[in-house]
C-alpha cells in the first residue's frame, strides 16, 4: 500500500496473484497467522505454555492509504508486528498493525520478506530476517518440522532439546495481561470543523482524563474544504484509559468523524 500508493483491496489482490497471501486470506490479514507464530515464539522465550487464546490480534483490514501517508508525513510506518514482551502487568501478547520509527531495522521489513527482533539481557537486540512467504519456503520449514519431530521420537532422544526449548515441568507461571493494561503511545487522527476552537478542547479532554500529548499537526482535510484533519500523537498510555477518551472525543460537536486511532512502539 506504501510502496504503490494503492487500496488495501488493491494490495491484497497482487499479494493473492503472487501467491503470498491465501484464496481465503482471513488467516493472513486479520493477524492470526502472526498470532500463531508469535504463540510459538513466546512459548520459546519466556517458558509459558502455548497460550493462542490469550493472544490480542488485530489485522489490517480497517487500515486506509490516508494513515499510512501521514505516518509517513510524521517519520514513521505502519507495520503489522506481533509483540511478546514482560510489562508492568505480566506478559504481553498482542498483534497490530503499529507505527514504528522509519528509520527503524524493522521498518526495512518490506514484501513477503519477515524479521524477528529479539531483546536478550546479555546480547542485546539482534534480528532474523527472511522469506515469510512462498510455496518452497512454506514446504522448506514444513519439511524440517516433520524431520525434527522423527528425530525427537524414542527414549534414545530423550536428552534432546525439547520442541519448545524447555521441558514441561518447568513451565512458567507467568500471567498474561490483558489488552486493557497494556501502555503504549497512540497516532490518533480525527475531522473537525472550527479547528482554532476545536483543537483546545480536544488537548483539554485529553489531558483531563490522563492522556498527554507529544505532538499535534492540524492540516486541511484532502477532500472537503470545511474541514480540517488534526493529527495526535500522545505520550504512552494505558489502553483503557485512550479508549475513554476517544469516546469524549468523538462526542464533540465539531468532531465529524471516528477517531482513528494507531498504536505505537520504540522497539528499543
Amino acid at each position: 500500500m506504501k510502496a504503490e500508493g494503492v487500496s488495501f483491496t488493491d494490495a491484497l489482490a497482487d499479494a493473492q496473484l503472487l501467491g503470498y497471501a491465501e484464496a481465503d486470506p482471513a488467516l493472513d490479514v486479520e493477524g492470526v497467522d502472526a498470532a500463531h507464530k508469535l504463540t510459538l515464539l513466546a512459548a520459546n522465550a519466556f517458558g509459558v505454555p502455548l497460550q493462542f487464546d490469550k493472544v490480542y490480534s488485530e489485522g489490517i483490514t480497517q487500515l486506509e492509504s490516508a494513515d499510512i501517508a501521514f505516518a509517513e508525513r510524521l517519520g514513521y510506518c505502519v507495520k503489522l508486528v506481533g509483540i511478546a514482551k514482560r510489562g508492568e502487568q505480566g506478559l504481553e501478547l498482542r498483534v497490530h498493525p503499529t507505527l514504528i520509527s522509519a528509520n527503524h531495522l524493522l521498518a526495512q521489513v518490506h514484501g513477503a520478506m519477515n524479521a524477528v527482533m529479539v531483546k536478550s539481557d546479555a546480547a542485546g537486540i539482534t534480528l532474523y530476517y527472511g522469506a515469510g512467504a512462498g510455496a518452497e519456503q512454506t514446504a522448506s520449514a514444513v519439511i524440517a518440522d516433520l524431520v525434527d519431530l522423527c528425530r525427537s521420537l524414542g527414549t534414545e532422544n530423550r536428552h534432546r532439546v525439547p520442541a519448545l526449548a524447555f521441558q514441561p515441568n518447568a513451565i512458567s507461571a507467568l500471567p498474561v495481561a490483558t489488552m486493557n493494561e497494556v501502555v503504549t503511545p497512540h497516532y490518533l487522527r480525527l475531522d473537525v470543523t472550527n479547528p482554532a476552537q476545536t483543537v483546545p478542547t480536544i488537548l483539554e479532554q485529553l489531558s483531563l482524563l490522563g492522556v498527554r500529548t507529544q505532538r499535534l499537526e492540524v492540516l486541511a482535510h484532502p477532500s472537503i474544504k470545511e474541514l480540517s484533519t488534526v493529527l495526535v500523537l500522545t505520550e504512552p498510555t494505558r489502553e483503557w484509559v485512550l479508549r475513554g477518551a476517544i469516546t469524549h472525543i468523538e462526542a464533540l460537536p465539531t468532531v465529524m468523524s471516528h477517531v482513528r486511532s494507531i498504536r505505537m512502539e520504540a522497539l528499543n
